[in-house]
């Protein structure tokens, strides 16, 4: 028996007891279940099963009163959730989780229609529901971390959602990274997250990252979130490093420089990367707990010196305190200090720059949300996880997807939206969710897609003209030089013709760049990393053509 069909086993097993934090709904149908008085009585009867159950109760639906599997279609599944979600909105509580199970019901719906040739004929699953609201946007931002190997990236972060101090072998690094060879080597290989809040008495910290429900204690706990994208510092992963600093939508950036080891190359590299973005960064200085002071001093003037070689403005968090780094943190204005995961020096001053700094990702006007990932739920089909770039999205809406290989937009239905597992009606920008769609296979979605209004009229582009500066490079950039292209969440090869032939290290110019195999949606301003070998660059859209 698999772990997800032994949670619905345990579901009916507890069965529906009397005065339990366990329901049997066959179905939830917005006519009959949010009519006046019923809406009110079952949301009544929705916060006694969580308060029964000690914060948490658990919803089986496509099942007959007494626990038989019955199974719904996946439109009355979608139904069912967005009643239940409304359900425990009016009962202070929110959808944290939701498993699906296919079954040999009867659906209204045939296989065909669910876009899946091998979909089930029925669907039951087990929806989570815990006390508490979903935070507002405004009460999470999101910080991704860029350094060099080996400069406390992880442990950092790791001291910082724990609460504990490293024991100068990396310890606390082991709360991100979560691949065996990681943790043997020390190096991060791959993306890793990591979670904290505030509350009227201060942090709320996690005990043992690892647990899921530790994770969802302090999401509940919280008033306000810091969620951390811990990047890659070796530069075998560069590619991996760059998905973390350029499609996540992060609201800040946090570098972090090895006391002992000073600024590198990679130093540079990650540096310009976060700042070419227009990311406002905070650059910790760490391990000082290993070296003189005299030394971190001299790390500390490398690092200014870094800093004004790309125009920007160091601040001494040291010498002008948290306050003025919270107010004036920019585009052009970068916070300075000096940490130890050991000592824990710092991590106050850090601890207070999250709690109140403010969200800086969402952009105002209509949806757009370029994906990142995507997979199938069973039962639910295709679904597509990024974070929206802009606008709204709302259970039902139609909208576009594309451009597809040949260039055209496909129709298609929101059958739903999950947030960090709790299901939600709407989401706004900022918002990291994956949305369920009807009208298309998984299969036929790839990253670098979009999702927009179905009313929206988007040009495909292939090529487009761009500013760029080069980071680093052995030799000159000719015309018909071959990056990949990494430009919100597409990664793409490109060739480039840059005006006047060619581009040397260090230059800034013009250039034409054209999709080697397909075309997206690209738009003026937009920012975007190149990389080739050694070489990487950053650029900015600045005129596009329509697709050939």
């Amino acid at each position: 028996m698999s772990p997800d069909r032994a949670v619905l086993e345990r579901a009916l097993d507890r069965g529906e007891e009397e005065g339990g934090s366990v329901e049997f709904k066959e179905r939830l149908t917005e006519n009959l279940h949010l009519s006046e008085g019923r809406l009110e009585s079952l949301a009544a009867q929705l916060r006694h099963r969580v308060l029964s159950g000690d914060g948490e109760a658990t919803y089986v639906v496509g099942v007959t009163d007494d626990g038989g599997l019955a199974g719904i279609s996946p439109t009355e599944f979608s139904e069912s959730m967005d009643v239940l979600s409304l359900l425990a909105e009016e009962a202070g509580a929110h959808i944290e989780e939701v498993q699906t199970w296919g079954v040999d019901g009867v659906a209204e719906e045939t296989p065909a229609a669910t876009d899946d040739a091998d979909a089930p004929d029925g669907i039951v699953g087990v929806a989570t529901i815990r006390e508490g609201a979903v935070l507002e946007d405004d009460d999470h931002i999101v910080v991704g971390t860029a350094g060099h190997v080996d400069h406390g990236k992880s442990t950092l972060v790791g001291s910082l959602v724990t609460g504990e101090a490293d024991d100068g072998e990396g310890t606390t690094r082991g709360f991100l990274d979560v691949q065996p060879h990681e943790v043997e080597r020390g190096l991060s290989a791959d993306l890793s997250y990591g979670v904290y809040g505030f509350d009227d008495d201060g942090p709320v910290r996690m005990d043992n990252p690892h647990r899921k429900t530790d994770r969802a204690r302090v999401v509940e706990e919280s008033d306000r979130l810091v969620s951390f994208v811990d990047t890659v510092g070796h530069e075998p992963w560069l590619r991996t490093t760059i998905r973390g600093l350029v499609g996540q939508k992060l609201d800040y950036g946090l570098l972090t420089v090895a006391a002992d080891d000073g600024v590198t190359d990679t130093t540079r590299e990650h540096l310009g990367i976060l700042l070419a973005t227009d990311l406002p960064t905070i650059v910790a200085i760490t391990k000082a707990d290993i070296v003189t002071e005299e030394r971190a001093a001299e790390v500390e003037r490398e690092v200014e010196r870094a800093l004004r070689e790309v125009d920007k403005t160091p601040l001494r968090v040291d010498r002008h305190g948290v306050r003025a780094a919270i107010e004036e943190i920019s585009e052009t204005v970068v916070p300075v200090l000096t940490t130890s995961a050991v000592t824990q020096a710092g991590l106050d001053d850090l601890d207070a720059m999250f709690e109140a700094l403010p969200k800086t990702t969402g952009e105002v006007g209509e949806f757009r949300m370029y994906i990142d990932r995507t997979y199938n739920v069973q039962g639910v089909g295709a679904v597509a996880s990024g974070t929206i770039k802009a606008g709204e999205v709302e259970a039902g809406d139609e909208l576009l997807l594309g451009p597809m290989q040949d260039g055209a937009f496909r129709e298609v239905e929101v059958r739903s939206i999950e947030m960090h597992y709790h299901r939600v009606d709407e989401a706004k920008a900022g918002r990291i969710v994956g949305i369920a769609l009807k009208g298309v296979r998984e299969a036929d979605i790839e990253r670098g897609m979009v999702l927009l209004p179905r009313d929206a009229d988007p040009t495909p582009v292939r090529e487009f003209e761009a500013e760029v500066m080069v980071l680093n490079h052995p030799t000159r950039i000719g015309d018909g030089y071959e990056p990949v292209i990494h430009l919100e969440t597409i990664s793409e090869a490109g060739v480039f013709h840059p005006e006047g032939g060619q581009l040397l290290p260090g230059d800034a110019g013009q250039t034409r760049v054209r999709f080697k195999f397909r075309s997206y949606l690209v738009e003026e301003g937009q920012k975007f990393v190149f990389r080739e070998g050694r070489s990487k660059g950053v650029g900015t859209v600045t005129d596009v053509t329509p697709a050939e």
